[in-house]
């Protein structure tokens, strides 16, 4: 099902015009740039490769489909997001959310390089507009891990000019979306490639073996000299361009139009060091994660903390979760305290507004999806009683979607999709989630 044009009024939306946030008129008028929303952010997120689906431009189609690969599953259709999102973005609405994450994809846009494509581009702009006339606000991520082929073929972000780029793709993006755009990341999770250093990437010999071998055999079949994926990257080689292409991407689309922070997320999972040099362990491994994305941080907008557990180290290394503890289905621990650890961090050294743009669990069992969510509200209470402004909390993720090299099998969403026909159906902890949002009806938990 395609989005359709005609506006209906959400019930929250007249609500809110009956409260005096927004001008009655304003309901039946085209939506407005950069409309704010007043309190805090209530969320759910997805990407644009992991739900979209037929992302066939990209990198990760490419190594999805080669033999061998690292991936459990193909993308495919995914959740034929492309096509859906206006049932997507009605499920949003419904659950009385006021906030929208969601990824734009590069590959779409640039297919090839420097031929942007008008019909693409619209595609997001319409998307952009069913999150206004849904009341959600819009945070765009410009580079959610994807990259385009060709971008790959030459080296990606191993390249120095690989910055440049992908400045020119997120100028050429915001002037076509930036009155539409509420709020935007440049990257999603920066420092992902440098949490590899502490947290390898393949928890087996076998894993790491059967990557290499993926990406050789992709330079092979595209007689590509430099083929570089940003998910399976040298991190020394990739982070200082990584960070060139930050900042010259956020003077790019702060140079509008539209008028809306840019900021970027950071993966910040709680670190803990052990043993009788735990305080060393702990700042050694911390300075090895987050590199200089901490001081780019600083001087964005704003940063969002993005959380599923925390690391215990000693002076061995990454150390298994305690005996006894449970795991969630991407095999490390439960712990939803790790939330308010990250979320002090970010106050505490980085200084800017803070948002909470990804948190969840995956699991089949929803009832600790709404423990977990209870357990991460709980946080959110305690850091802002200590004087943490934090401004917003976005579930990971709406639905059930591609979760990169595992495949379909963990299950993070709110809503289940169907494989076979793409049905949508929201589970409790969506209602729980949605109904929690409603009694805050935009202000802090």
């Amino acid at each position: 099902m395609t989005e359709t044009p005609r506006f209906t009024p959400t019930r929250r939306a007249v609500a809110a015009a009956l409260a005096g946030f927004v001008p009655a008129a304003r309901l039946l008028a085209a939506p407005a740039a950069n409309t704010p929303r007043p309190g805090f952010l209530w969320g759910t997120a997805i990407s644009g490769h992991q739900s979209e689906g037929n992302n066939v431009h990209s990198d990760a189609w490419f190594l999805e489909n080669l033999e061998p690969t690292a991936f459990e599953d193909a993308s495919g259709d995914a959740c034929d997001s492309y096509h859906r999102y206006g049932e997507d973005l009605d499920i949003a609405a419904s659950l009385d959310l006021n906030c929208y994450r969601f990824g734009i994809e590069w590959s779409r846009i640039e297919p090839e390089p420097g031929r942007f494509s008008i019909a693409a581009l619209d595609h997001y702009k319409h998307v952009l507009e069913g999150c206004h006339r849904r009341g959600l606000l819009p945070m765009v991520t410009f580079n959610h891990f994807t990259v385009p082929l060709w971008f790959a073929d030459r080296g990606g972000y191993e390249v120095a000019d690989g910055a440049d780029l992908f400045a020119r793709f997120a100028e050429r993006t915001t002037a076509a979306l930036g009155p539409l755009i509420g709020m935007a990341t440049t990257f999603n999770e920066a420092n992902i490639l440098l949490l590899r250093k502490a947290l390898p990437r393949f928890a087996t010999d076998a894993g790491a073996a059967r990557a290499r071998n993926m990406i050789e055999t992709a330079r092979r079949r595209r007689s590509a000299p430099a083929f570089s994926s940003y998910l399976f990257a040298d991190p020394d080689r990739v982070d200082p361009i990584l960070r060139d292409a930050h900042a010259k991407a956020y003077q790019a689309i702060k140079a509008g139009p539209g008028d809306f922070p840019v900021g970027l997320t950071l993966s910040m999972q709680q670190i803990d060091g052990v043993g009788p040099n735990a305080a060393q362990i702990q700042a050694g491994v911390e300075a090895m994660i987050y590199g200089e994305w901490i001081d780019a941080a600083r001087h964005s907008d704003f940063v969002g903390v993005q959380t599923y557990s925390r690391l215990r180290f000693n002076d061995d290394g990454l150390m298994p979760a305690p005996e006894g503890a449970e795991l969630t289905a991407m095999g490390y621990e439960y712990y939803p305290a790790a939330v308010g650890a990250t979320l002090r961090y970010a106050a505490r050294h980085i200084d800017k507004p803070v948002y909470l743009t990804e948190t969840g669990i995956g699991t089949d069992d929803d009832r600790r999806r709404i423990a977990f969510i209870d357990a991460t509200l709980n946080e959110l209470r305690r850091c802002i009683a200590d004087g943490i402004d934090v401004k917003g909390y976005i579930y990971w993720s709406l639905l059930d979607n591609f979760e990169w090299t595992r495949g379909y099998a963990p299950h993070f969403g709110l809503v289940a999709v169907d494989r076979h026909n793409f049905a949508r159906t929201p589970k409790p902890s969506a209602r729980h989630f949605g109904a929690i949002a409603r009694r805050a009806h935009g202000g802090r938990p």
